[in-house]
């Protein structure tokens, strides 16, 4: 059966909550509120005043949890207090209640039954705070990855520290001070990342829905300290209950799209092996590629 993703192509923060209004789903309980928070210095992440109407319209709480990377990739999410520091410089503190997961131990490690690379996944143990969780993806490339969108959100935005080491060494290590790096290829990450988003999507089991939006597309993900200004024109919001398929209409919308700036972007998911996270996640059976993209 194809999965329902709705598509518009105008992007203000009230068409975001239109769009998660056509899912006909209502997030029970305390809903969990997955965004990107935005490495310092990075200009083009999406910002609370955007994602407000759409935070406000469940009721929900900001969540987010530190980075693996460090001072030498030049962020400063990667321990709590500094991360907290740049929440409130953001100004994600002045709008919403926010929870970094992850910043306090212990991590709550989940198993990952059938996984392509990786036995389990180190998640914050604040998740289990939620009965429902909103995806707010902004969709981008990435440097490792090759784009970020809801699978990404799932696997690397909701792992502990520990848990991103995890998934970038494909199940090696989940010491962030190692070289982890050197352990992964352009294989075995994607199904990591696809592996690590199964166990949060079995988590949320029919209390989970995404959000994608198609802004400032650059080659760079949010992460970036330094991030390449975007390379093609904005292309809309995305809403579905199913995290492959959104992922892979936005890719698809990409490619049929007669921007000049196309061919770079794709350039970036190719070279990385992007779309291979979607066709893991896709033989993992917690979605699935086949899609109606419904406009309105």
């Amino acid at each position: 059966m194809k999965a329902k993703v709705y598509f518009t192509r105008t992007i203000t923060p009230d068409k975001v909550v239109e769009a998660y209004e056509k899912l006909g789903i209502q997030l029970p309980g305390k809903v969990a509120v997955k965004v990107h928070s935005g490495e310092k210095g990075n200009q083009n992440y999406l910002t609370p005043e955007f994602w407000r109407p759409a935070v406000e319209k469940v009721n929900g709480t900001i969540v987010e949890c530190n980075t693996a990377y460090g001072d030498a990739a030049g962020g400063v999410r990667d321990n709590t207090e500094s991360h907290w520091k740049l929440m409130e410089e953001h100004g994600w503190t002045k709008y919403f209640n926010v929870d970094l997961m992850d910043g306090e131990g212990p991590d709550v490690i989940w198993s990952v039954k059938n996984g392509k690379v990786l036995k389990e996944n180190h998640v914050g143990k604040n998740i289990l705070n939620y009965d429902s969780m909103l995806v707010l993806a902004h969709f981008k490339g990435h440097p490792m990855g090759g784009y970020g969108g809801a699978l990404k959100q799932l696997s690397i935005g909701c792992a502990s520290r520990a848990g991103k080491a995890l998934i970038h060494s494909a199940g090696v290590t989940d010491d962030r001070f190692e070289t982890w790096q050197k352990h992964a290829d352009s294989t075995v990450f994607p199904e990591a990342m696809a592996d690590a988003a199964m166990s949060v999507v079995e988590h949320f089991r029919d209390r989970i829905a995404f959000i994608n939006v198609m802004k400032n597309l650059s080659v760079d993900c949010d992460c970036c300290e330094v991030a390449e200004d975007p390379c093609m024109r904005d292309i809309g919001i995305l809403a579905s209950l199913d995290p492959v398929a959104i992922d892979q209409a936005c890719i698809d919308l990409v490619i049929s799209s007669d921007d000049q700036g196309k061919d770079h972007f794709m350039e970036r998911v190719n070279s990385r092996n992007g779309i291979h996270t979607i066709e893991a996640a896709a033989e993992l059976g917690y979605g699935t590629r086949e899609y109606e993209l419904i406009e309105f």
